[in-house]
């Protein structure tokens, strides 16, 4: 089964949620309490007028966020909108996935070790890398199966990530490795022990998200022969 854009979209919805969420007619509005864009921005859906949108933006700024909208595939006349109303274009997202089947590995057994909660070294090296208590705020509220993987490299803990499961996708977030341990392969053992720990929870499809704009993720997806099945990207208003 080829993975949808529809079904990445409510697989990272509900393996990375909002604190809460408010409805202002098409618009959907998430408070994320800190926990960076995703978690914090507005979706709209067809049918929207101008007076949404204004509202949208006032209900936004009551709870304290900087007005964000999410834009998808075939937004073009919200986009115009926004744009027409000074909002900026921020991060272009790809969502690559690729069947779990093709990213398991046999690793040694002590390479990734799935631990729930997190241990205290792998909150340490998260925050080495700007991932502070909101985002572990926004992992812990994730409902599905899930698990913080953690990677070692010489008898030394050197990677973390967040993994969580919906359905028959399981999505990859927060993969950070140490400084001092980075190009040595350690992000690609990553992803193949993320796969094979979504293997045994039954997930068919791995999937992450990366900015357009990392080149280094990119090339380490794309060679693990992940795919971009969807896209994304925000407009916020600065000032």
């Amino acid at each position: 089964m080829i993975v949808t854009e529809d079904a990445l979209f409510d697989a990272v919805e509900a393996t990375w949620p909002a604190d809460a969420y408010h409805r202002h007619g098409p618009c959907l509005l998430r408070d994320g309490r800190g926990g960076g864009k995703r978690v914090s921005s507005i979706s709209v859906e067809t049918g929207w007028t101008t007076d949404d949108i204004t509202v949208a933006e006032r209900a936004c700024t009551d709870l304290g966020q900087t007005p964000l909208f999410q834009l998808r595939r075939g937004q073009t006349e919200l986009d115009a909108e926004l744009a027409k109303r000074g909002y900026q274009v921020v991060d272009p997202v790809d969502l690559l996935a690729a069947p779990v089947s093709a990213l398991t590995a046999d690793l040694g057994r002590l390479d990734t070790l799935p631990s729930w909660p997190p241990l205290a070294v792998q909150a340490e090296i998260w925050a080495g890398g700007g991932i502070g208590p909101a985002r572990l705020a926004v992992m812990d509220r994730a409902a599905g199966p899930k698990t913080a993987l953690l990677g070692r490299h010489n008898d030394h803990p050197v990677a973390t990530a967040f993994i969580a499961c919906h359905g028959p996708i399981a999505l990859l977030h927060a993969l950070e490795v140490v400084p001092e341990a980075r190009r040595q392969g350690i992000a690609r053992v990553m992803m193949q022990g993320a796969a094979n720990w979504a293997a045994r929870q039954g997930a068919q499809d791995l999937a992450v998200l990366v900015v357009k704009t990392n080149q280094p993720a990119q090339n380490l997806y794309k060679s693990l022969g992940m795919a971009a099945m969807g896209h994304y990207f925000y407009r916020i208003k600065r000032g």
